[in-house]
Parts: structure tokens; sequence; C-alpha cells
């Protein structure tokens, strides 16, 4: 069952927050929205836990022009209290060609708190 206009939009909140790159250096930020059993497989192919993902992004250049977009944005409600989410980003750095992925997150409500326990970036063509 497809997620209510305001459920999706939180959700929605939540994703393009975890894009802004003041957030993803705020390792107290990134803590708050990624639950402890956290799991992540990268577009590098890499798989990263919690501490993981922190660490790296902590280390993240800042991309001043770059800007991401997201497009097709869908919630599926997998059970109560989880909540999948998929879209599809593009980002554009500038003088280079658009990086295309496919995303997906699960979302499980902790302790009154929405928090993600899994993400997964591929890459594709455009």
């Amino acid at each position: 069952m497809k997620a209510d206009y305001l459920e999706e939009s939180l959700f929605r909140e939540f994703e393009e927050r975890l894009l802004q790159p003041n957030l993803r250096k705020s390792a107290k930020d990134i803590m708050d929205l990624l639950a402890d059993e956290f799991i992540e497989f990268g577009s590098s192919g890499r798989v990263f836990d919690k501490q993981q993902i922190i660490k790296s992004l902590q280390n993240e250049p800042m991309e001043a022009l770059t800007q991401r977009s997201i497009t097709e944005f869908k919630t599926l409600i997998l059970a109560t209290g989880v909540v999948l989410v998929t879209y599809r980003i593009v980002k554009h750095i500038s003088g280079e060609e658009p990086v295309h992925s496919l995303r997906s997150s699960i979302w499980k409500l902790n302790n009154a708190q929405w928090k993600m326990i899994f993400h997964q970036g591929t890459l594709v063509k455009e």
C-alpha cells in the first residue's frame, strides 16, 4: 500500500536532507536519521554500516558546484511502521556529464522516530 501524501512528503524530506552537504558532515544529524542496524549497499559496490557511513560522509569532499535532483519518488508500506522508498537521483557536477542512480531506502518507526535501516544506490545509464 502506498503511503499517504503527508507520509510521502515526510520521507521525501528525510531523503532530501540526507543529500545536503552540511547535514552529511554532521555526525549527530546522520546518527539521528540512521538506525543502529543500518546497512548501505553503495553505488560504488561497497557495503557500509552506520559508523562507516558516518566516517565516509565526514571525509566526503564538499562539492559546492554539485546539485542533486530527485525524481520518480515513491513510497510503499511494507508493514506497520516499515516503509520502502524508491527514487532516481540525477547528480549534476559543473562541467561533467550528469550521473544517474536508482535509490531505495527502508525506514522503520523506532520509539516514535523514523530511522533508515537500509539504503542502496545503483548507478544506471540515463
